[in-house]
């Protein structure tokens, strides 16, 4: 049955207009690739450069040209790791019914439009999960909501991000939860429009931007709970730039996304990879302060993850879910952008016995490439 979806389009996106929806600011700030991962199934692995900082030498002047420095160039990877999709079954009946009232059209695209909420909520909390647990260092207290009573906070993750070299080229992103987005407006000098430097804030509502950030909302913020870890100490000796730590005599986990400090050393440090075999892995760059052996290891409380980021730190593979050659069952097929999120979903019909069946799906997978690039804002 040829147009089965083209002749609902309309009502998609009529339906924008009435169902609610919940704040995305993380997947309009990160590198979307909507392409180069058509190539890779669920699960399949997808490699990337990785260089690092380069060593520089004396110039000696020769009549032999120098060997030069070798380099070492790893690599990092990241694979689709869901495909998920929201089905809306119709029977012929139920389509009479509804006729008599509302009418197909509008309830199925109301429908949809749900079903793009449910899966962009989703595809949002992934890759929010993905900024905080693999950001460089933190700021901010754990369990304080931030921004109620200045803005200190974000001249500090700014400061993070450059000192490890993140550039400010207009693409950097703090995503906050509703909460920090509310003390952030009640600040006096953000609704002074002579401070401000618009009236923007205080008649319309918008975040501001501040000090290279663009400030946005999202109700995908995540909470991270930390792990039981007590009473841990370094073993051995680390040095500035390292990030496999090896610690002994405590107790209990410590968990990705856990933050971690060392007597001494004031910065916070997001953990990376869970503590295992010994060793605790901290995001890149790593260490700030040489450690030495022996040296208190606090496990820092539960917190809200609000992040900043450079958008080329983050990568969200974004695809349909795949479908065999020759196709399957479905009558009819279409690609349909969500107006609100600006993520691509693909519908398909299929079509049985006096029954149909509708299906918006998408298959992603995210990745933070940059730690470098992010930093955590506690709340």
């Amino acid at each position: 049955m040829a147009n089965v979806l083209t002749d609902l389009a309309a009502d998609i996106y009529t339906a924008a207009d009435t169902v609610g929806r919940e704040l995305t600011g993380a997947t309009s700030s990160v590198l979307i690739n909507a392409n180069g991962a058509d190539r890779a199934a669920v699960g399949d692995t997808v490699r990337s450069h990785v260089t690092n900082q380069a060593t520089a030498v004396n110039v000696s002047p020769s009549m032999t040209i120098p060997e030069g420095t070798d380099q070492t160039v790893g690599n990092k990877t990241m694979s689709i790791t869901k495909s998920r999709a929201v089905q809306i079954p119709w029977t012929g009946e139920d389509m009479k019914h509804v006729n008599n009232g509302s009418g197909f059209e509008t309830i199925y695209g109301d429908q949809v439009r749900q079903a793009m909420r449910t899966l962009t909520n989703e595809i949002e909390a992934d890759v929010l999960t993905e900024a905080y647990q693999n950001a460089s260092r933190a700021v901010g207290t754990a369990g304080t909501t931030p921004f109620a009573s200045d803005f200190k906070l974000v001249a500090q993750a700014r400061q993070i991000m450059v000192d490890n070299g993140t550039p400010m080229d207009g693409m950097s992103t703090m995503v906050l939860n509703t909460l920090a987005g509310t003390n952030l407006r009640n600040l006096a000098q953000l609704q002074k429009a002579n401070e401000a430097g618009n009236e923007v804030l205080l008649r319309t509502g918008a975040l501001l931007d501040l000090q290279g950030l663009m400030l946005k909302e999202s109700a995908g913020v995540q909470v991270h709970t930390k792990g039981t870890g007590a009473s841990f100490v370094t073993n051995g000796t680390f040095a500035v730039g390292d990030t496999a730590i090896d610690i002994d005599g405590g107790t209990g986990t410590i968990v990705a996304g856990d933050v971690i400090t060392f007597n001494g050393d004031t910065n916070k440090y997001v953990v990376e990879q869970a503590f295992s075999g010994g060793t605790v892995t901290i995001a890149a760059p790593g260490l700030r302060a040489a450690l030495g052996d022996g040296v208190a290891v606090t496990v820092g409380d539960g917190y809200t993850g609000n992040v900043a980021f450079h958008r080329n730190a983050i990568e969200l593979a974004m695809r349909a879910p795949a479908v065999p050659e020759g196709g399957d069952a479905a009558v009819d097929a279409m690609v349909v952008q969500d107006p609100f999120s600006g993520l691509v979903f693909e519908i398909r019909a299929y079509k049985g016995y006096k029954k149909a069946m509708f299906e918006v799906a998408a298959a992603w997978g995210q990745k933070a490439w940059k730690p470098d690039f992010i930093a955590a804002i506690l709340g």
